[in-house]
Order: structure tokens, then C-alpha cells, then sequence
């Protein structure tokens, strides 16, 4: 810490943007204990700044963050730029008791019903996309492209292993200066607290170096766009995997077909959460390898839930590799939300007595896929189903949803006339 000029204690909005306040690292041991202050009314912050015209929160009220030491990291000092101490915390009332509008409070509450109900903890990993620009042109997954990101990409890999996040792939991608690191499974919360931290790393550190850099769902309309995978695996009481079964149709357990039909019978309110931007629905169309439906399949691009593939290779345990893939996600949600509301819906199929659904195999034919469901085709779409579902509804503080709902009908009237590719550029500047 002595070469540390602040504390930085931060939360992450309905935008996904991370937002906080700092302290001189002198402070460092009183703000762990008690925390700084905050206001209700940040939660209504839209991703373009204003606040929503009809915060439901006003000028009143008033929040601590409460940083969790678990998740501390050190920025550290180059050149002319101090090092920082960055901390995430929980929003929290002013006695120390939960905020039930608190996104991280809402992962937080998630994670510990499905224990409670079912024995059952998640394990997850996210999977981030971005663009990184000022480098000259390259082909899709070359060493070239590799190459020529040097030496930010090795910088990148030191620094998230430097922190605690435990990378496990840095490769280029299929869009032009397009990348994805991937980092290692870990329990729910960790998993997502990783995915906030890792898209301020990635920041900062192409900041630093000049670069600049997008985690837009697109950056032209005819693009690829970036994606955020979200992995999901089961385990028991134990340890124990339990989403693998080889007698049964792709080799998911009976258990994880419950599950991912909770996920499927709420997509359409689920993507209100986890693709939340004016033009996250332009990149959630048939053919692009985003999502193109809403159906589970054996290692299929298309697919809302996609069964990955597993090796054998140096006698490798395929119980262990075995997960699902969400591919409906970008980097506009939330991280603590999204992997909620994907938790919560698969609870819901593990206790309720939804229909087992179907496992397109691999060599489906794409004609066959004709009549699956299609996700919302706007965002607009999305919120309305959200406000349809009545099961999702009931997850959220009444609070936390008005705002949720207030603040992305904002961002649509903040766009309101442009066309796409205006409403494209106005995003990805953001992001």
C-alpha cells in the first residue's frame, strides 16, 4: 500500500458501469471497517449519465458501501499515474443492514436460496469480448493479431494474474481487433465480482497505454459485436458435479435439464438483464453465433444454452469440464445481476414442474430450428416481457425493478430518432 495515493470502494449499476468513491490510503483501515457514503439515487444513474427522469428513489435517503476485503486489487503505479487500492462493496443502509435494492445483495441472495433449497452451489466463469483499437489490421485468430497487441496482451495476463483472477485464455477473436480472455471457474459470487473487476483492468490498462478499447454488444451494424458467455456448472453438498449423465441425451444430467428449463421458460425476461442496451438485440439474431433462439443443444453457436464440449484427453474427468453456456449476455449488464436472475430461473425449474426440454444434438439441421422460440427482438420487447413474468417480477425489491425498468426506457428515449448505426456509435462510445 505505500506506493498506493487511494482507496477506491465501487459498486456496479444498472449500466454495468462501475462507479464509486475514494479515500487517501492513510483512511485505508477505517474505510474496511465502516465504509463511505452513497445515495439511493445512483442506482437510477442511465448509462449515459443522466438520471432517470422518474427515479423512484428522489433526493432522499441515504447508503454505505461497505467494501468486502476479498476483493481487493492493486492498479499499480506507472509513470506518472498512482497506484490504487480497488475494492467492491455492498451498498448497504446506514446501520450495516442489506439494502434489498443492492445488486451484489441480489447475487448475494441467490446464491444462498438455491443452497438452502437444494444443496446446490454454482460455478461459474465469464467469458469477456472487447475491442482493441489502434492496432493495425489483422486476420481473425492470428498470431499476427496476437502479436501486434503486444505488449498489452501480456501486460493484461500478469496484471489479472497480479490480482487474483486467475486468467486461463488470451486470444484473438473473429471481429476486427477483436480479443477475449477467458478466466478460470470459480464460485457464483467471485465469479462475478471477477467479471466487474476485469472490465475495469482491461480499462485502465489500455488507458494507459494509449489504446483505446469497447466492450459494445456492437460497433457496427454489420459486425460481429462482443459477447459475454456465461458457464454455469452444478455442484453438490460435497463438491460433487452433477450436470453430467452419459446415458441421457448430450449427456445432461436430468437434474441440469430442470435447471436450464427454468432458464429457457423465463428467457424472454431474463434478457431485459442480461443484454440491457439499446442495441444489445441487434447483435441477438440468427446467424451471428450470438443466439439465435431460445433452445438447448449439444455445442451449437445458436443456441440460448449451449452444452460444451468436454476432453478425455490425459485421462481428463468429464464430469468435472461438464457446463452450460448462457449466450445471451454482453458486458452492458450487470454481472451480479445477470448471474442471478440465471440462477433464480434455474432454481425455478428445479422446483417447479416445468416440461424437460428438448437437446438438439450437434448435426441438427438448421431447418429444424425453424420453430423455435425467438428472443425478444429489442430491448423494448425485453422489458415488456419482464413486466409480463410475474415469476421473475417477484424476485426483485419492488424498488430495484422500477428503477431497473426506469432507467433502460431512459436509455432508449436518450436515442430515440437515431438510427442504428447512430444508436450503435452512441453505445459503444460508453462502453
Amino acid at each position: 500500500m505505500d506506493d498506493l495515493a487511494t482507496v477506491f470502494v465501487a459498486t456496479c449499476d444498472l449500466a454495468g458501469h462501475v462507479r464509486g468513491r475514494a479515500v487517501p490510503s492513510s483512511d485505508h483501515g477505517s474505510v474496511l471497517r465502516t465504509g463511505t457514503g452513497w445515495v439511493p439515487a445512483n442506482l437510477a444513474i442511465s448509462a449515459f449519465d443522466p438520471i432517470a427522469p422518474d427515479n423512484v428513489f428522489g433526493s432522499t435517503g441515504d447508503l454505505r458501501l461497505i467494501p468486502d476485503p476479498a476483493t481487493g486489487v492493486d492498479i499499480p503505479a506507472e509513470g506518472e499515474v498512482p497506484g490504487l487500492r480497488l475494492y467492491l462493496a455492498d451498498q448497504t443502509l446506514p446501520d450495516g443492514d442489506p439494502w434489498p435494492c443492492c445488486p451484489r445483495t441480489f447475487l448475494r441472495g441467490a446464491i444462498e436460496e438455491l443452497r438452502e433449497r437444494t444443496g446446490l452451489e454454482v460455478v461459474a466463469s465469464m467469458e469477456h469480448e472487447f475491442v482493441l483499437g489502434g492496432l493495425p489490421a489483422s486476420r481473425p485468430f492470428s498470431l499476427r493479431r496476437f502479436r501486434e497487441a503486444e505488449p498489452f496482451g501480456s501486460d493484461l495476463v500478469r496484471l489479472l494474474q497480479q490480482a487474483g483472477l486467475e486468467p486461463e485464455n488470451w486470444l484473438p477473436e473473429y471481429g476486427d481487433g477483436q480479443f477475449e480472455i477467458t478466466l478460470r471457474p470459480a464460485t457464483a459470487m467471485v465469479a462475478a465480482d471477477r467479471a466487474v473487476l476485469l472490465k475495469e483492468l482491461v480499462r485502465d490498462l489500455a488507458r494507459r497505454r494509449g489504446l483505446p478499447v469497447s466492450f459494445s454488444p456492437l460497433l457496427s451494424s454489420d459486425g460481429v459485436g462482443n459477447g459475454v458467455h456465461v458457464h454455469l456448472s452444478l455442484r453438490d453438498a460435497e463438491g460433487r458435479p452433477v450436470l453430467f449423465d452419459p446415458s441421457r441425451p448430450g449427456g445432461l444430467s436430468a437434474l441440469g435439464a430442470r435447471f436450464s428449463a427454468g432458464i429457457l421458460r423465463h428467457a424472454p425476461a431474463l434478457t431485459a438483464w442480461t443484454a440491457p442496451s439499446p442495441v444489445s438485440f441487434l447483435r441477438l439474431t440468427p446467424h451471428r453465433w450470438s443466439a439465435g433462439g431460445v433452445f438447448l443443444a449439444e455445442r451449437n453457436r445458436e443456441s440460448l444454452l449451449r452444452i460444451c464440449p468436454t476432453t478425455q484427453l490425459a485421462g481428463a474427468d468429464p464430469a468435472a469440464q461438464f457446463n452450460l453456456e448462457y449466450r445471451a449476455a454482453d458486458a452492458t449488464a450487470n454481472p451480479w445481476l445477470a448471474l442471478g436472475v440465471l440462477i433464480r430461473a434455474g432454481l425455478e425449474g428445479l422446483t417447479h414442474a416445468y416440461d424437460e426440454p428438448a437437446v438438439w444434438p450437434e448435426d441438427t439441421d438448421e431447418s429444424a430450428l425453424a420453430g423455435v422460440p425467438a428472443l425478444p427482438s429489442s430491448l423494448e420487447a425485453a422489458l415488456d416481457a419482464l413486466e409480463a413474468d410475474d415469476v421473475v417480477r417477484a424476485w426483485f425489491d419492488p424498488r430495484l425493478l422500477a428503477t431497473h425498468l426506469s432507467v433502460k426506457r431512459s436509455e432508449l428515449a436518450q436515442l430515440d430518432g437515431l438510427d442504428d448505426a447512430a444508436r450503435i456509435r452512441k453505445v459503444s462510445d460508453v462502453y
